[in-house]
């Protein structure tokens, strides 16, 4: 590890529990802090996020002041569970209509650039089933309490079946791609104990300044790409405890995987550090066995391209008539 790095790990790292709500609130001094959580799909844990949140850092602490849920083409009823729970809930296409609509996770998280009114953001994913205001308040804590910091983003143990002793087993995609390409062509990165968390805070105005990967790509291209532009100090990272939350199948972290390959392969190409001297292909050819009689293998295609977003301030309104 680069000394640099582990001189950050100390002075860069704290804990849940180190922020107390009422002291942040205290240090908001004006700014406005919206928590978003993108959804699809998750009516079952959306509303009890929702309201832990209302409850604990909106009526009893005025730390939050918006909650946001941008619902990404349910076919549940999750938007109207986040609604009764006490969210402003805006459906992805509706937001800047006159844009051609775009597909995944990033393109929720670009979209509330545009709605959310917050100085700071706060986002957190829905289906967590660990979740406690204090993973807001912890991601908080650095922002709230220091200029220079721009962006914090979680670490936590992640069980993949809550058992003891499996802390990294449901961190799969981190360890077997994210954490090796950070290590080899962003060491500057390597501090991060969850590079993919889906729970983070930043600075609005830094954020509209990023592009947005489309899809699981997101959280690896932000955070080279503040690495890039904000440098390693502005950085924070927040240990949460534990994160519990619902886990893909073996296929789809594949598809992930490929995702988060080929955001990393964008940036080396864009900095220079890879040169393209061919196309690359986006089909991720996965198999599985028939149901016939001979049990034969069949293969299984599936596209993993992604596609970004371009810097939120850099799109314009559309004109009024």
């Amino acid at each position: 590890m680069l000394p640099e790095v582990e001189a950050w790990l100390d002075r860069r790292t704290s804990r849940a529990r180190d922020w107390d709500a009422g002291v942040l609130a205290d240090n908001k001094q004006g700014q406005r802090v919206t928590v978003v959580l993108p959804a699809r799909n998750e009516s079952a844990t959306v509303g009890t996020i929702v309201s832990g949140i209302r409850t604990a850092l909106c009526e009893r602490v005025p730390l939050v002041d918006e909650i946001v849920v941008i619902d990404s083409r349910s076919s549940d009823d999750t938007a109207e569970v986040a609604a009764r729970a006490g969210a402003t809930v805006y459906h992805q296409d509706a937001i800047r209509p006159d844009l051609a609509p775009g597909e995944g996770k990033g393109e929720a998280l670009w979209k509330s650039l545009f709605v959310a009114t917050g100085d700071i953001l706060v986002f957190i994913d829905a289906d967590l089933l660990s979740f406690t205001p204090d993973y807001v308040t912890g991601l908080l804590g650095p922002l709230l309490t220091d200029p220079q910091v721009v962006y914090a983003k979680a670490c936590y143990d992640r069980p993949l079946n809550g058992a003891p002793g499996d802390t990294y087993d449901g961190g799969r995609v981190t360890e077997l791609v994210a954490r090796p390409l950070l290590n080899q062509y962003w060491p500057q990165l390597a501090g991060f104990v969850q590079p993919l968390a889906g729970e983070y805070a930043g600075r609005a105005d830094v954020l509209r300044r990023l592009p947005f990967v489309s899809h699981y790509g997101v959280e690896l291209g932000l955070l080279i790409d503040l690495l890039e532009t904000v440098g390693l100090d502005a950085l924070a990272q927040v240990d949460l405890g534990v994160r519990e939350h619902t886990h893909q199948t073996t296929p789809d972290l594949g598809v992930m995987a490929a995702q988060i390959q080929h955001t990393a392969r964008n940036r080396l190409l864009r900095s220079g550090r890879l040169v393209e001297t061919g196309g690359v292909t986006t089909t991720l050819v996965q198999y599985v066995r028939s149901d016939t009689a001979n049990g034969a293998y069949v293969p299984c295609p599936r596209e993993t391209a992604i596609t970004e977003r371009p810097p939120a301030d850099s799109v314009a309104e559309p004109a009024l008539t």
